[in-house]
Parts: structure tokens; C-alpha cells; sequence
């Protein structure tokens, strides 16, 4: 596998891209360009890059003391089955800044077996 790179900055997320993956979701369909901007901008966010270009997103709605819930983890459709929604989640469990939440929580309707483990 190709060397990933896992970031936190907001600069770097190609909105345009994210918005439009998450649209094309089953989870996301109903959402507005609008409603992904309020959300990413009141969320812990993470990208995975290849190359320098967005492959994959994922945020965490915490109040970072205690609580947090994974959200959005959507991997470009060619780019599946690497393991990078892993490495996503994974990096916002261990970013700092929620170090001392102990409650984690993700809904999915698909993909139990990938994060079960995290």
C-alpha cells in the first residue's frame, strides 16, 4: 500500500470532494453543502491523503472531556478496502485533544467488523 498521510488541518480538506462523497452516501443523501460546512466546522475533522490528494474524511462531535461520537468516516470509492476508514478513526481516538474522553461511539449501518476492533 502506498504511503497514506493522515491530517487534522481544516485548510487541507477539499470540501467540494468530501461534500459530494458524503451526498452520494446512504447515510449523507439528504444532507446540503450547507449542513456539511456547519457540521465540519463543529466537529473534530481528519482527512487521509495519497500524493497530496483527498482520499478519505472523518470527524468526531465531542465536547472533549468526555464524550465523542465518530462520524462521516467515508473512503473514496477507489480507494476501499486499504484500511483507511481504520487509520482515520483510529487517529482521532489518539489526537490529543480527546485524550482524556473515555465514551466513544459510532452508528453504522455496514462496516461493524472494521471498527469493532478500534
Amino acid at each position: 500500500m502506498q504511503d497514506i498521510e493522515i491530517s487534522f488541518d481544516p485548510s487541507r480538506i477539499d470540501f467540494r470532494a468530501t461534500s459530494d462523497q458524503l451526498m452520494q452516501s446512504y447515510w449523507g443523501a439528504s444532507r446540503t453543502d450547507e449542513a456539511h460546512r456547519r457540521a465540519f466546522d463543529n466537529s473534530l475533522c481528519v482527512a487521509a491523503y495519497l500524493d497530496g490528494k483527498q482520499v478519505g474524511f472523518a470527524r468526531a462531535i465531542t465536547d472533549y472531556t468526555v464524550f465523542a461520537y465518530v462520524a462521516d468516516v467515508i473512503i473514496w470509492p477507489e480507494h476501499r478496502g486499504r484500511g483507511i476508514g481504520k487509520r482515520l478513526v483510529q487517529a482521532l481516538i489518539n489526537h490529543p485533544e480527546v485524550g482524556t474522553v473515555t465514551h466513544w461511539s459510532l452508528s453504522t449501518d455496514d462496516a461493524h467488523s472494521l471498527y469493532e476492533k478500534l
